[in-house]
């Protein structure tokens, strides 16, 4: 049963983010150093722009082999 691109979002997140808001990690990173918070504003939006470029099936099989990789 594949799983849905808002599934695989809220999942990588997690494995990403932790328990964070990703927009508040940004916020974050940005208040300890600009140059830094904008270089995580781009990876955030880089993120997002793969996960809309992905097909669910892709996003299922990236999410299976990290899976995979942490339980080693």
């Amino acid at each position: 049963m594949a799983i849905s691109r808002t599934e695989a979002q809220q999942l990588l997140e997690r494995l990403i983010f932790d328990d964070s808001n990703p927009a508040d990690w940004v916020q974050d990173v940005w208040g300890l150093s600009p140059p830094l918070g904008e270089s995580a504003a781009k990876l955030l939006q880089m993120f997002h722009t793969l996960l809309e470029c992905c097909s669910e099936d892709e996003l299922e099989s990236l999410l299976q082999s990290i899976y995979q990789e942490q339980m080693l």
